[in-house]
């Protein structure tokens, strides 16, 4: 018998046994952290797996099954031109309008696949830091300054975090860079034809996710209208990539096309026709048996989806008990009072700044709702160097997002991550609130 073993899974059931005694059903604060854990949630199950993160791990998949190990590595890998690799890499969220956690798969893979850890981590920030869309509301809503304060911060920080990771593990690094040392490969298709089926997902990901702007008019306007019809069309380039790049049989692409198409017209339903539209297609691929890369693509896929939904999903409930639950038009109270969070985030001094760097490394922010909440912050009392520092540390960090990270990296790696985002931000913080 192992008596360690056996005195771990003693302690672990007598603490679980402990918490249940003591659980405070009977107060108010608690019952409100419970709610809000399992609101964020459903929230987040209704409003981001099947329009952000299936789509996510089949970009993923694309990565890692399409596009050889040799051009990662050529590109993102030790050997690769530094102003080349952390340039791209710290732009693409200017692509990717994507949260902390869509971009969680698609950092996983490039990593995976042999990129070196300075563009790697410079690309995980940058996914969601840098969304374009998020940088325009924040001019509009919080003032010029503070999202050309935003846009600067974010791609200083992201090539910075890149080079510091790069730099605190390069022994480790090298070791790691050895076992993606391989020998030129010719590539199975042309590189336009794979560049155009991983676009056109991407393409697809940002469209059906564009978020409404705040002004009803203009071009950001034009397009959340009609966002579903540029959806649409990216989705009959997608037909012709299956059937003439990926080589699947074009009658189970229409049949896939009719279905999705049909859901669409009567159900009214965008997260219905999105779910019908993906798993038509990872059925398709898996059982097709003319090309073996196909039915790999889906698999890599999935276990993608194993390694990253549960650690999302506990990260979601850790957060929302602790800070609550904030999306659309709800609020609900966390464990941590919404007044003292508020509290302690006014002013410009380092602790709150430090304070509001912490809050938005764990706090869970989609897409585009920082604004929102920032606004909301801001008219109670908190200060524009608080504000900047949410900005920067909120967008790409999540409790969420740290678990996966921790996973794929490890512990020692996502620590300093966490603290260079962290000390970043509150800087950056100190010094906009001295200067505005």
């Amino acid at each position: 018998m192992d008596r360690k073993r056996e005195i771990k899974i003693l302690f672990w059931i007598a603490l679980g046994f402990i918490l249940i005694y003591f659980m405070p059903i009977e107060n108010s604060r608690f019952n409100s952290a419970v709610f809000a854990m399992l609101d964020l949630l459903k929230w987040y199950a209704r409003e981001h797996v099947v329009l952000c993160l299936l789509l996510a791990f089949l970009i993923a998949g694309v990565i890692a099954v399409f596009i050889s190990q040799a051009s990662v590595v050529r590109y993102f890998g030790a050997g690769a031109k530094k102003w080349l690799s952390y340039s791209v890499a710290s732009v693409s969220g200017t692509i990717l309008a994507v949260c902390s956690c869509t971009i969680l798969p698609l950092f996983s893979s490039i990593y995976k696949r042999g990129a070196g850890l300075g563009p790697a981590m410079t690309f995980l920030y940058s996914g969601p830091g840098i969304n374009i869309l998020a940088i325009i509301l924040t001019a509009r809503i919080l003032g010029f300054e503070m999202g050309i304060a935003r846009v600067i911060g974010a791609i200083v920080f992201s090539i910075l975090i890149g080079i510091f990771m790069s730099i605190i593990f390069r022994k480790e690094e090298k070791e790691k860079q050895k076992e993606f040392i391989v020998a030129p490969q010719p590539e199975k298709r042309p590189l336009w034809q794979n560049a155009l089926h991983f676009f056109t997902l991407v393409l697809i990901l940002v469209f059906a996710n564009w978020g409404r702007p705040e002004q009803d008019s203009g071009t950001w306007f034009f397009i959340w209208t009609n966002k579903w019809i540029i959806t649409g069309i990216f989705t009959l380039i997608l037909m012709f990539s299956l059937i003439f790049i990926l080589k699947i049989r074009w009658y189970y692409v229409t049949i896939v096309a009719i279905l999705t198409a049909l859901s669409a017209y009567f159900l009214q339903s965008p997260i219905i026709t999105m779910l019908i539209g993906i798993t038509g297609i990872s059925i398709i691929a898996l059982i097709d048996k003319q090309n073996e890369e196909n039915p790999e693509w889906i698999i890599v896929s999935w276990d993608f989806a194993k390694q990253i939904l549960p650690l999302l999903a506990v990260g979601v409930l850790i957060a929302g008990f602790l800070l609550g639950s904030t999306h659309d038009d709800v609020s609900i109270s966390g464990i941590i009072p919404n007044h003292f969070i508020t509290k302690l985030v006014g002013g410009n001094s380092l602790l709150s700044n430090f304070f509001a760097s912490i809050i938005g490394a764990f706090m869970y922010f989609a897409t585009l709702t920082e604004v929102p909440i920032l606004q909301g912050l801001i008219a109670s009392g908190m200060g524009k160097g608080p504000a900047l520092a949410l900005l920067l540390a909120g967008p790409s960090l999540s409790l969420p997002n740290m678990l996966v990270i921790r996973d794929v990296i490890g512990t020692k790696k996502t620590i300093v991550y966490i603290i260079l985002v962290v000390l970043m931000a509150t800087l950056s913080g100190v010094i906009y609130g001295y200067l505005f």
